[in-house]
C-alpha cells in the first residue's frame, strides 16, 4: 500500500498559503493547514476547507499559533492520528506573515522594541526550523520530502518600517540553506521562494504598499503583478521527483519582475 502524500501549510488561510492548499489538493494531496485567525474569519476558512475536500482528499485545519511549541506538538499529534498506513508528509510550506512593522527610530516613539523583534524573528523565520525538525525526527517526512519557505525582496532591500520583517526573511533564507545541507543525505530538499510583488493581506499592511505595487507593475515584463496562484502552481511542479537535485536556493517566482530594469 503506497499511502497518501500530505502537504503541511503554515499560514494556510489566505494569500500564498490558501492558493497552495487549493493547488496541492487539486493534485491529490491531503492538506494540513495551520493558521491564526479571529472568529470573524472562520466562515471564509470553513468554505476553503469544504472547497479542498471537494477534491476528495483529507483536510485538517488548526487555528493555533504555529510558532508555539505546545501548539506544534498537538498539531503533529493530531496529524499522526489522521494519517493512514503508508502516508507521509511530502511538502512543508512556511508562509507565515505575522510580524511588527515599525521603524527603528521615530519621533512619535512607536519604534521596534526587543519583544517586537524577537516575536517577528521567531514567527517568520525560526518556526520553520522547529517544524522541519519535528517532521523529520518524528518520521513524518523522509526521502523525497520538499521544504519551501516564502521569503521576499525585502530581504535584500530596506523598506520603511520593514526592518524586523526584513531581518526575519534574511534569517529564513539562512535556515533554508542549513536545512538543505543537513537534510540532503535524507533525500529532502529545502528552497526559499521569492515571489514578485503580490496583492495579499500581508502586503496591505506594509506602509507605502501602493507605491511598491506601482513600481513592480511598471517593471514586470509580463504586464501584471504576481498572483498567489502563480506561486502555488510552481510549488506543485517543484514538488515533483525530478527536482530532487534542486536545493538550498532562493527561487524567484515573479514573471521576470526582478530582472527587468
Amino acid at each position: 500500500m503506497s499511502g497518501r502524500d500530505w502537504v503541511v501549510i503554515l499560514g494556510a488561510s489566505s494569500g500564498f498559503g490558501a492558493a497552495s492548499a487549493r493547488a496541492f489538493a487539486a493534485r491529490g494531496y491531503a492538506v494540513l493547514g495551520v493558521h491564526l485567525d479571529r472568529r470573524g474569519a472562520m466562515p471564509a476558512i470553513e468554505a476553503l476547507m469544504e472547497e479542498l475536500r471537494g477534491h476528495g482528499v483529507p483536510v485538517s485545519f488548526h487555528n493555533v499559533n504555529a510558532a508555539g511549541d505546545e501548539e506544534r506538538a498537538k498539531v503533529l499529534e493530531a496529524l499522526r492520528a489522521e494519517m493512514g498506513e503508508g502516508d507521509r508528509v511530502r511538502v512543508l510550506l512556511h508562509s507565515l506573515a505575522f510580524g511588527t512593522l515599525r521603524p527603528l527610530v521615530s519621533e512619535d516613539g512607536a519604534v521596534l522594541g526587543r519583544k517586537h523583534v524577537e516575536m517577528t524573528l521567531d514567527v517568520m523565520s525560526s518556526s520553520l526550523a522547529y517544524w522541519a525538525q519535528d517532521l523529520v525526527s518524528g518520521g513524518f517526512m523522509g526521502q523525497g520530502g520538499r521544504i519551501y519557505a516564502m521569503t521576499s525582496s525585502g530581504s535584500l532591500a530596506a523598506w520603511p518600517s520593514y526592518g524586523a520583517v526584513s531581518a526575519a526573511k534574511c534569517a529564513l533564507e539562512a535556515w533554508i540553506r542549513q536545512l538543505a545541507v543537513e537534510l540532503a543525505p535524507r533525500g529532502i530538499t529545502a528552497n526559499a521562494i521569492m515571489a514578485g510583488v503580490t496583492r495579499t493581506p500581508a502586503l496591505d499592511k506594509i506602509p507605502g504598499n501602493d507605491e511598491i505595487e506601482r513600481r513592480a507593475l511598471e517593471r514586470n515584463p509580463s504586464g501584471r503583478l504576481t498572483t498567489p496562484e502563480d506561486v502555488a502552481a510552481c510549488l506543485v511542479t517543484l514538488a515533483e521527483p525530478g527536482t530532487a537535485w534542486l536545493t538550498g536556493n532562493v527561487l524567484r517566482v515573479d514573471g521576470g519582475e526582478s530582472v527587468s530594469g
